[in-house]
């Protein structure tokens, strides 16, 4: 919801600063690039952590060493087949990532949620920008119910059911809006 209001106002918001020395369609670039970011690192970085996660849970149950080069070469390949033959990649630079996100090593699986999360959240933003009946009043549910009940529980109520593929939908549709307008952005004559 702030990414939208920032968006909406960037005229205003960046003639009234008197600390920006950014055009309006700067800002708006900058704010996307930040959004591209997130989605990056929720929607690809993180699932991609998973199957690493499962695959060195697997590799141990079989007893299979487990040596740093070993997972590099892993997470290498995983990354590869996500970005697909197109990209070149630094294999050593992009394996050594599990050692970034270590917590993986130990914390169950704990990265998928970010992917769920993100999607939750632009579910629930989306219902209150598109100016469903109730929804403002549901997010505040959801806000209000802390951890009464289950997740997914208090989702459903909140009007976001992460059991269907409905909030991934509606997550790449606002990721879809983001590179459209990116594209608009970029064709912006520039102004010296």
């Amino acid at each position: 919801m702030v990414r939208d209001y920032l968006l909406k106002n960037a005229s205003r918001l960046v003639t009234q600063s008197p600390l920006s020395n950014l055009q309006p369609h700067e800002f708006e670039i900058a704010v996307i690039e930040e959004a591209m970011s997130n989605f990056h690192r929720y929607f690809f970085i993180m699932p991609t952590l998973a199957r690493f996660e499962l695959e060195i849970h697997e590799r141990a149950e079989r007893g299979q060493p487990l040596t740093a080069q070993v997972m590099i070469d892993l997470l290498a390949d995983l990354f590869a087949e996500g970005y697909g033959n197109e990209v070149e990649m630094d294999r050593a630079r992009v394996g050594i990532t599990w050692a970034q996100f270590a917590t993986h090593l130990y914390r169950n699986f704990y990265v998928y949620q970010y992917a769920t999360g993100i999607s939750a959240a632009h579910a629930l933003a989306q219902n209150i920008l598109d100016g469903k009946p109730g929804a403002v009043e549901k997010y505040i549910g959801f806000l209000s119910a802390g951890g009464s009940d289950f997740p997914l529980e208090i989702l459903k109520r909140a009007g976001v059911d992460l059991t269907t593929p409905e909030p991934i939908e509606t997550t790449f549709g606002v990721l879809a809006r983001y590179v459209d307008r990116l594209g608009e952005l970029l064709r912006v004559p520039r102004t010296s």
